[in-house]
């Protein structure tokens, strides 16, 4: 058996991948990892309780290919299965791909060259969305890096920007895991703060304070190798009554990172942060939730606008770059208008599904 030594002199790379009931696409995304370019590659193939033949695939790869490796575990959970892969990484770096996505054939190879001639303790690329619905174009989305690295000084410039620059969702920093390269020993010391129970904008409570503790980043710009897939059942989705109290959780957990790393005050960016997921969070409970029909969804939304948090949101909030669209629509909640709130978004949002605007990850 191979010692935990010899896995580290072999690897330089590992790739976790948190798997369940994906049946119908591991295939297509871990022969896209197999096939990289990069050399000293590993893959981990995290079962998270699958109750389809996920499993049994897992372990067909790795019967058939030393460089992977499985790990079964009780469904627990996005972060508690990459949590649970990220314990058996031996790479000197890591990186995540999700079951259903894929990745083009040089990502690695192009992000471990610039980590390494860089020194870089986090290096970025971009994503596609690709959607299984041919009437929606694909769309390319990646961080508001302007330059290819940054010094720690220059990281620390962007700390008033990083997690809203003004705008809507003005993320300087996109979260996603699954466009970074992240040495190995920063993200195991920033673990802790990643709390299972996190189900919206999960992939925040770990780039978030990995960055806060990075010396150097580097960018791979105009590189969108991760495919991001958007399946029919993602788009028509399901109504999900806890949200708010998913973003809840979650403005809890980056405020609580904030605070504990005291490198920056983040509260008010936190705060706009949050009135952005609650302008999502309206547009769940109407658009997905309209078949229990106008009078319950507004008494809905009603208790979504007046709760005291929000209202100190509507009213606190430092976004000056906002559209006219999206001023109005904040306008009409503070004002109590939830039945045109309702209407709007009936109307003019189910648009943005089929534009893919829908999609920018959180």
């Amino acid at each position: 058996m191979e010692s935990s030594k010899q896995r580290n002199d072999r690897y330089q790379i590992s790739v976790i991948v948190p798997v369940y009931n994906v049946e119908q696409y591991l295939d297509r995304c871990v022969d896209s990892i197999l096939a990289q370019t990069a050399e000293g590659l590993e893959i981990i193939l995290v079962d998270d309780g699958s109750t389809d033949s996920s499993g049994a695939l897992c372990d067909a790869y790795a019967s058939r290919h030393e460089q992977i490796q499985v790990c079964h575990k009780k469904n627990g959970g996005l972060t508690s299965a990459w949590k649970a892969g990220l314990a058996l990484a031996s790479g000197k770096y890591t990186g995540f791909v999700d079951s259903d996505d894929w990745i083009d054939p040089d990502m690695y190879e192009r992000m471990y060259a610039a980590a390494e001639r860089e020194q870089a303790d986090m290096t970025v690329c971009g994503l596609v969305f690709d959607f299984e619905d041919p009437r929606i174009p694909r769309r390319e989305e990646s961080s508001n890096f302007t330059k290819e690295t940054y010094s720690r000084r220059e990281l620390e410039n962007l700390f008033p920007s990083l997690l809203n620059d003004g705008y809507f969702f003005g993320r300087t920093l996109q979260p996603a895991r699954v466009t970074k390269l992240i040495r190995t020993e920063l993200l195991r010391a920033n673990v802790k703060y990643c709390d299972d129970c996190v189900a919206v904008g999960e992939d925040l409570q770990i780039t978030f304070p990995v960055l806060l503790d990075t010396r150097k980043l580097c960018v791979v710009r105009n590189f969108f190798p991760y495919h991001y897939w958007i399946n029919n059942k993602s788009i028509t989705g399901k109504y999900d009554e806890s949200y708010m109290d998913k973003v809840r959780l979650l403005t809890e957990r980056l405020l609580f990172i904030s605070r504990d790393k005291a490198v920056y005050d983040f509260e008010s960016q936190i705060r706009n942060d949050f009135l952005s997921m609650t302008v999502l969070a309206v547009k769940n409970e109407i658009y997905r939730n309209y078949k229990a029909g106008r009078k319950a969804v507004t008494a809905n939304v009603k208790k979504i606008c007046e709760a005291p948090d929000v209202r100190e949101a509507i009213s606190l909030h430092t976004m000056d770059k906002l559209s006219a669209s999206i001023r109005l629509y904040i306008w009409l909640m503070k004002k109590g208008h939830y039945s045109l709130c309702y209407w709007l978004v009936l109307i003019f949002f189910k648009v943005n599904y089929y534009l893919g605007r829908e999609y920018k990850r959180q």
